[in-house]
């Protein structure tokens, strides 16, 4: 497995933008695909975004489409997610994932939480005036 060590969280305005940061380490990055998701208390896991090795493949859940921008850096072994537009409802802790994957991923290995099978610790973001 890989390990995975979320950061960037914190408390911000509505409107206002955040960048999540995962570092990965422990085995080759580029042999993964890389997923956001998020928990709010009280609510079930939620797929925000993925992204193939080769970025060839991006999605995105419906609820942050056109808000958030998912990438990812090969060669520091890092994936981030851009936060644009925040709302009160984007208000949970988002973790990130890996699953094993080639230079594509369909849609129902992107958004399937059971096909990833390394998760970092997550972290929390906050949007509240």
């Amino acid at each position: 497995q890989i390990q995975l060590t979320e950061s960037g969280g914190g408390l911000v305005q509505p409107g206002g933008s955040l960048r999540l940061s995962c570092v990965a380490s422990g085995r080759s990055f580029s042999d993964y695909a890389m997923g956001w998701f998020r928990q709010a208390p009280g609510k079930e896991r939620e797929f925000v975004a993925a992204i193939s090795w080769t970025s060839g493949s991006i999605y995105y859940g419906d609820s942050v489409q056109g808000r958030f921008t998912i990438s990812r850096d090969n060669l520091k072994n890092t994936v981030y997610l851009q936060m644009n537009s925040l709302k009160s409802e984007d208000t949970a802790v988002y973790y990130c994932a890996a699953q094993p994957g080639g230079a594509y991923i369909t849609t129902m290995e992107a958004t399937g939480a059971r096909n990833y099978d390394s998760w970092g610790q997550g972290t929390q973001v906050t949007v509240s005036s």
